[in-house]
């Protein structure tokens, strides 16, 4: 009898709590003047998420910060940014882009930023940002308005890959940038853009050192719907170079699966692939507004930029140019 009360009790306080945060939520009250006592919004009552697994196979733990508090200090510097442009030899299109670099003295590494379907708005510039701010030579290529495509486009245009591809030449040519390779960063489509570049276009043996992108579109946008869902672009079984990609718990399902599924094979060949799916979030939580961001949401953006500048930067080590004799005096 005690048994069934407590279940009752049970039931009906998480029917509480849950019926509490519905109305909450219809009064404005999670966004609102008037908020919970909490100082974050809650979205639904559940049990505190575990990890059982091996400590060995918890690739995010440091026992220096869990014993001895010692946490590792991030690298901020201050970002100029200037409006460039080069060109497309395929077809002599020429492509808009930012360059962004810290504003101390360089040389620094090279890292090229693609866009994707949202293009490159204010929101996106912060991400190309958000990376040379960590110290790097940041090129973001605009190639929706290379080719007057208005945002959000359906259909993929492919000679706008052409346009990505002739970015990582520029880019290379940068008398700042201190690396023989360069990274690809990217986010939603701009990771089909970048897999094309490193495959396709053949960048991964000589030009490029590694791939990192948040929740990447791994398929042909052109292909019909069950392309999109149930498979991912054969390019992905070519990529070679060490690979990061980032994603929300709650990220799109026709992406999470095709990304998932790419992941998975990639490991099973043998590649230096990681996935970082982060509780609590979804689509966007790198460069969703101030309006509706949650807490949630901004540690996850702090930690994938951290860990993908500290993955770049171990990737491009190995490719530092010699410095030049005259700055090697001054030392």
């Amino acid at each position: 009898m005690s048994r069934k009360i407590h279940l009752c009790l049970v039931v009906t306080a998480s029917a509480s709590i849950a019926a509490g945060v519905a109305g909450a939520a219809q009064s404005g009250n999670l966004t609102g003047a008037d908020p919970l006592a909490p100082g974050t919004a809650v979205g639904r009552a559940m049990e505190a998420p575990v990890n059982t697994r091996p400590v060995a196979q918890k690739w995010w733990w440091r026992d220096r910060w869990f014993d001895d508090g010692i946490l590792e200090e991030p690298v901020n510097h201050e970002v100029s940014e200037r409006d460039v442009s080069y060109v497309n030899p395929a077809d002599d299109t020429e492509v808009p882009a930012i360059l962004y670099r810290p504003r101390t003295s360089g040389p620094f590494p090279g890292v090229l930023f693609q866009h994707g379907r949202r293009g490159l708005d204010p929101l996106v510039q912060r991400l190309a940002r958000r990376m040379a701010a960590r110290g790097f030579v940041v090129l973001a290529p605009n190639v929706f308005d290379a080719r007057f495509i208005d945002r959000f486009p359906l259909t993929h245009d492919y000679k706008t890959e052409g346009d990505v591809n002739a970015g990582v030449d520029y880019l290379l040519g940068q008398p700042d940038v201190s690396t023989s390779k360069i990274c690809l960063y990217s986010h939603t489509r701009g990771g089909y853009y970048t897999l094309k570049v490193a495959v396709t276009f053949k960048r991964q043996k000589k030009d490029v050192a590694c791939y990192v992108s948040f929740y990447p579109h791994l398929q042909d946008p052109n292909l019909p719907e069950p392309e999109q869902v149930y498979r991912y672009a054969p390019e992905v079984d070519k990529l070679e170079i060490p690979v990061r990609i980032f994603m929300g718990e709650y990220e799109q399902y026709q992406r999470r699966r095709s990304i998932e599924l790419a992941v998975g094979e990639m490991k099973k060949a043998g590649r230096d692939v990681r996935l970082v799916i982060y509780p609590g979030v979804g689509r966007g939580f790198d460069f969703r507004t101030p309006r509706v961001r949650t807490f949630a949401d901004d540690l996850a953006t702090r930690d994938s930029v951290m860990r993908a500048a500290a993955f770049m930067r171990r990737q491009l080590a190995p490719w530092a140019r010699a410095k030049p004799a005259a700055n090697r005096d001054k030392k």
